[in-house]
């Protein structure tokens, strides 16, 4: 292991963090003020080049999104570390009163991504300034469609990341986790998500006389209450799979039996079997159902972001930084994944590295009261950006230096 007296220390990566703060909440605040959807995020953009203008880095764009890598050379031409921050917004409308809060109807940032892409940049300005020292390559990579649009897998396909880097390293912030702290699990971080559709098809008919018609709403209504039993029966406890419907759509009056009822659901598994195994299991639920009954099922799947897999070298990196630069009490190692999803799944089945989620409830607030991520009223501490990008920069600087041994 490289000793620490080759490396900028913790106090020095905190202090860099704490100068590019109001650069940070600036473009932050832009961003959030004009939020952008899917793959394409212009104005986003043009606000990230705006800032590090000033930076000769390399720039790479391709054909398929607004997504952009920015690559800054140190003068060894060592390990390529990447680090990213995604840009895009959710489509749905903001409740937060902000000062700054989203001007175009229908779109906020509700999940941070502003935060992301704003710490992201702020660890490009620190990086150039301490360039000289750097002992490879480090890329930024600027992503939009994360929510739901495979974003990185685009920019995967547009070869945006070729030749890949040795590491990559993503941050994300909590709104209700402790102010400042940072989290991080090896093996399984976030889950898979795949949307599941069921249509059950029988025959419509008068209301007062069921028995002429062959009625699909309570087929549907028994597919979905077998489906918990399903996962609570079938699926070790150990190996956590959710599977929700959230819609049912049936009829369209009071004394109608409809031909047709439609289910619409996700499912979050945490392995590449379990994703398998539900999905095959679902098919034959729906289908052997809706077939005792005299009517059928169509089931569809359309398949989203793998299980978010943190090499465990990469986790235990991470956790030794924040550890030297933030304290000993900054890092939590958690004890079980999240059942949400992340399209950074893509960069880590091909690049080993790991997604840290960072605490940005206000200090001192009590955070289990805070507003979660994709909530109309999601707010954050800014100062905690400060830490984002000093833990952005350190991890880059430290892995290029010595690799996961670092």
């Amino acid at each position: 292991m490289a000793s620490a007296a080759h490396h900028e220390s913790g106090a020095g990566w905190s202090a860099r963090g704490l100068a590019e703060l109001p650069a940070m909440i600036s473009l932050r605040r832009a961003i959030h003020a004009e939020p952008e959807l899917g793959l394409e995020t212009p104005k986003t953009a043009a606000k990230v080049r705006a800032m590090l203008a000033d930076l000769p880095l390399e720039w790479r764009t391709g054909p398929s999104s607004s997504g952009m890598v920015g690559i800054l050379r140190g003068p060894a031409n060592g390990r390529t570390v990447l680090l990213r921050g995604d840009m895009d917004a959710l489509p749905m409308t903001e409740d937060t009163g902000l000062a700054f809060a989203s001007t175009i109807p229908g779109a906020m940032h509700a999940c941070g991504h502003d935060s992301h892409t704003a710490m992201l940049a702020g660890a490009a300005r620190i990086l150039w300034a301490s360039r000289d020292r750097l002992a490879g390559t480090v890329m930024f990579m600027f992503q939009p469609g994360e929510e739901g649009f495979h974003g990185a897998r685009v920019m995967l396909e547009d070869g945006l990341l070729d030749p890949l880097p040795d590491a990559a390293f993503a941050l994300h912030v909590m709104p209700n986790a402790p102010h400042g702290v940072f989290g991080g699990r090896a093996g399984p971080l976030l889950a898979s998500a795949d949307q599941v559709e069921v249509v059950v098809r029988g025959r419509g008919g008068h209301a007062s006389m069921p028995h002429d018609a062959l009625d699909p709403v309570p087929v549907a209504c028994e597919i979905v209450t077998a489906i918990q039993t399903f996962v609570t029966r079938q699926v070790p406890a150990a190996d956590a799979v959710v599977v929700t419907i959230g819609r049912i759509m049936a009829g369209s009056t009071h004394n109608v039996i409809p031909e047709r009822a439609h289910l619409l659901g996700t499912i979050r598994t945490l392995s590449p079997r379990n994703r398998t195994f539900v999905q095959d299991g679902l098919r034959r639920l729906a289908e052997g159902i809706a077939a005792a009954h005299g009517a059928s099922a169509e089931v569809r799947f359309e398949e989203g972001f793998p299980v978010t897999i943190c090499d465990a070298r990469a986790v235990t990196l991470g956790a030794r930084v924040v550890r030297e630069t933030f304290g000993e009490e900054s890092f939590v190692e958690m004890p079980a994944p999240v059942m949400g999803a992340e399209d950074f799944s893509y960069l880590l089945e091909k690049v080993p590295g790991a997604m840290f989620f960072l605490g940005a409830s206000p200090k001192g607030s009590d955070w289990r009261q805070c507003c979660a991520l994709h909530s109309n009223r999601m707010m954050l501490d800014e100062a905690v950006m400060a830490r984002g990008a000093a833990l952005h920069a350190a991890l880059a600087e430290r892995f290029l230096a010595d690799g996961f041994d670092g």
